[in-house]
């Protein structure tokens, strides 16, 4: 990806604005006026050793590229102090945000210049600046975004600066000194560039990690806006990525990036993965409402809805179509794209980069039979090099098609030296074996009589379920008309209750 062009410099308009302390706090927004107190204390930021997700406590979190966060408190009547009023969260989200005081360098520059915290004209003139800044931008990673951003290798100093970078946080020498480094010019393209990767890391990290844990609230409760009796706080509740003139711009590229780091991160739990596997938007649709934290599609169940027989690589257009649905679900999602549907590596990787999903499925299986391992290591090369975020999946077909089972751990060490994140061995049942292959990266297999548990502990990483629901969902169809043409009936949900699983207003924004 080729980093932006520069851009035409902008002078720094920004007048000093009063940050005063928080106010209430609830599902509508509250409006209330608060003496002033003290800045409250860094937070504690810590890296989960099992997935490596970044997580601040209590809740230093961010919105999309537009971070907001607040410790929040709760007021109480006093007879002195009257209930505070509540507004409508929608409008309030329309208020001008608070505005820090000017500054000539470090974060108090970085904060008077990017437009997370300006209005009026300065705001318009910035957020035009940043949309710029972020059109045309493909990113499966972090990194991928530094670079685009003409940051690269800047991660490091954007985790100091996002310690210090909220005005209500105290700032530190260190985030003084990595935004010196990072500023080899103070403008507000500079800030722009700095500030979005800030809020980017902040957001993602904090987005991710309640998608691993299946946490549909957003990524921070509140926001902050200025009003004539002071600074309150306003739900973002369901508006994850805010509302009006300080909407985030680059939501849909944060939730990607975050989906990718959640579902890799569920790759490295101590309990092994359970990925359901949809065929379409309603069977994934009502997956996820039943908790499942990511889902993943079946090319039998897909092929085989639109007459195609499965493994023959003619359902392409379908199964890509279908991925372009399930990604508007709020959790990631996984698509099975066999071998790449008679694509070219390149082609290949280029579908998969744009495509939005959080991991792929690629099989060393052809229709005549096995792919040489070169073949198949080049298109995971191909994969993962343009599109490093994306968790690939490489499955290995030898036990499948029940032909060279001897060839099965030599495949697994190809793949895995090529970039692949983990191995799939379709059929592999044999506890010696699993144990073994598991060694080497993490290892998917397909439900079978063992429990979760058992193939926790010998090493497993993530269970499919492959066709089994489709194949069960076709019998139990079967069975449930038998059922209503004897006088009888099975258990299904209610129409309202599907109506509910498709409508718009089941799609987070984090989605």
């Amino acid at each position: 990806m080729p980093p932006l062009p520069m851009l035409n410099q902008h002078p720094t308009l920004d007048q000093p604005g009063q940050v005063l302390t928080d106010g209430g706090r609830g599902h509508s927004s509250v409006h209330a006026q608060l003496p002033s107190s003290p800045s409250p204390p860094i937070k504690q930021r810590t890296t989960n050793s099992s997935t490596g997700l970044v997580r601040e406590q209590p809740s230093n979190l961010g919105k999309c590229f537009h971070r907001h966060h607040s410790a929040t408190r709760t007021l109480r009547p006093t007879p002195n102090r009257p209930p505070p009023t509540v507004g409508d969260m929608t409008e309030d989200l329309n208020l001008p945000v608070p505005t820090p005081p000017p500054g000539e360098s470090g974060v108090a520059w970085l904060r008077s210049t990017v437009v997370r915290f300006s209005n009026g004209p300065t705001h318009t003139r910035r957020r035009a600046l940043t949309t710029t800044l972020l059109n045309g931008v493909q990113a499966t990673t972090l990194e991928e975004l530094a670079t685009a951003l003409n940051l690269p290798g800047s991660l490091q100093d954007i985790a100091e600066i996002a310690k210090s970078y909220q005005p209500h946080e105290p700032i530190t020498a260190a985030a003084d000194a990595a935004v010196e480094r990072l500023a080899k010019t103070h403008n507000e393209e500079t800030a722009a560039r700095i500030g979005l990767l800030v809020q980017a890391w902040s957001a993602t990290n904090a987005l991710a990690e309640n998608l691993r844990t299946g946490n549909q609230a957003p990524p921070v409760p509140v926001t902050r806006r200025q009003t004539p009796q002071g600074v309150v706080e306003v739900s973002l509740e369901h508006h994850p990525f805010g509302h009006g003139p300080h909407s985030c711009p680059g939501g849909t590229l944060a939730t990607q990036i975050a989906k990718n780091m959640a579902f890799k991160a569920m790759h490295h739990q101590p309990d092994p993965l359970l990925l359901p596997n949809a065929w379409d938007y309603a069977s994934a649709a009502a997956l996820h409402q039943a908790g499942f934290t990511a889902i993943g599609t079946t090319s039998l169940g897909v092929a085989a809805a639109h007459n195609i027989p499965d493994g023959t690589g003619q359902a392409g257009d379908q199964a890509i179509a279908l991925a372009r649905l399930l990604i508007t679900l709020p959790c990631p999602v996984t698509a099975d794209l066999e071998s790449g549907f008679g694509k070219s590596p390149q082609e290949t990787a280029d579908l998969i980069a744009e495509l939005g999903v959080a991991g792929v499925n690629l099989e060393d299986g052809r229709p005549n039979g096995l792919a040489t391992p070169q073949e198949q290591a080049d298109l995971i090369t191909t994969v993962k090099q343009r599109a490093p975020g994306v968790f690939l999946n490489a499955r290995i077909d030898t036990h499948w098609l029940g032909m060279a089972h001897e060839e099965t751990e030599s495949r697994a060490r190809r793949y895995i030296d090529a970039g692949a994140d983990g191995i799939f061995v379709a059929g592999l049942t044999d506890p010696y074996e699993i144990e073994k292959l598991a060694t080497l990266a993490p290892l998917n297999v397909l439900a079978q009589q063992r429990t979760p548990r058992e193939l926790g502990n010998l090493g497993v990483k993530r269970i499919s379920t492959g066709s089994l629901l489709f194949r069960a969902a076709l019998h139990h169809t079967v069975e449930t008309a038998k059922a209503a043409r004897d006088g009888g009936t099975a258990a299904a949900f209610t129409y309202d209750e599907v109506q509910q699983m498709i409508s718009r207003g089941t799609r987070s924004d984090a989605g």
